[in-house]
């Protein structure tokens, strides 16, 4: 029951600044329409695989929600006064994650409702890929908690900042690894985003040949990584404000 009323709380937070939200969803909405009309002859920007990019791209906003929360609780003193109480600080991180899943739902309805609009056939593996969107969005918001753990407010936007260009420019979203050259190229397949969005787009495509064992290995062992970082790192700075 503490888990959720804390979730509750930082949604309240979160929807207290509804113009970034908006931002947030309308911003990956409109480059999906806006490059749907160019007509570019490249199969990255096919409904079919944009889509998948777009998905990925609106949860690097996640992170820098997720940031800008936890070290604006970090600036107001709030994690000191919650530091007495019996929670852990796993429970912190499930309370933070559990307050960001209606906005990723409303992303993924509304970039899903889009791309049917614009040609996506719609089927089964459309909601099986926004099943795993949400366990893809638990990479964005540990990478968002590890940030907000380590930098003030004001720095943490800058850093989260970061982690959108890293998704645009590695994910694969505007520009195959393959044309890349050799070496972005492996720089993008050691990074988690290109790996996130080949496994949506495998899905939601039921092809599911295109996700290669490396794409899985690459994606669970960044966020269980960054997971438990995030929790130890958190646990820490509690430690540490506290005193």
């Amino acid at each position: 029951m503490r888990i959720i009323n804390f979730a509750q709380r930082n949604f309240k937070e979160l929807i207290r600044d509804p113009l970034s939200l908006v931002f947030a969803i309308v911003l990956p909405l409109f480059l999906l329409f806006i490059f749907q009309q160019f007509n570019i002859p490249n199969d990255s920007y096919k409904i079919e695989n944009f889509t998948a990019g777009i998905i990925v791209f609106g949860f690097s906003f996640i992170t820098l929600f997720t940031a800008m929360l936890v070290s604006k609780d970090r600036t107001t003193s709030l994690l000191i006064r919650l530091g007495i109480s019996p929670m852990k600080s796993s429970e912190y991180i499930l309370g933070y994650m559990l307050s960001l899943i209606p906005i990723i739902l409303i992303q993924d309805i509304l970039f899903f409702i889009l791309a049917c609009l614009m040609g996506l056939s719609f089927s089964i593996n459309i909601i099986w890929a926004g099943i795993v969107s949400i366990i893809i969005a638990l990479l964005f918001i540990s990478i968002g908690i590890l940030i907000g753990s380590i930098f003030t407010e004001k720095a943490s936007s800058g850093i989260s900042s970061i982690i959108v260009q890293l998704v645009c420019f590695t994910s694969g979203m505007y520009f195959p690894k393959e044309s890349l050259g050799n070496v972005f190229g492996k720089i993008c397949e050691y990074l988690p985003f290109e790996s996130a969005v080949t496994l949506i787009k495998g899905i939601m495509n039921n092809n599911l040949e295109l996700i290669s064992i490396r794409n899985v290995f690459v994606f669970s062992v960044y966020t269980i990584f960054i997971l438990i970082l995030s929790i130890i790192l958190f646990k820490k700075k509690m430690i540490s404000d506290n005193r």
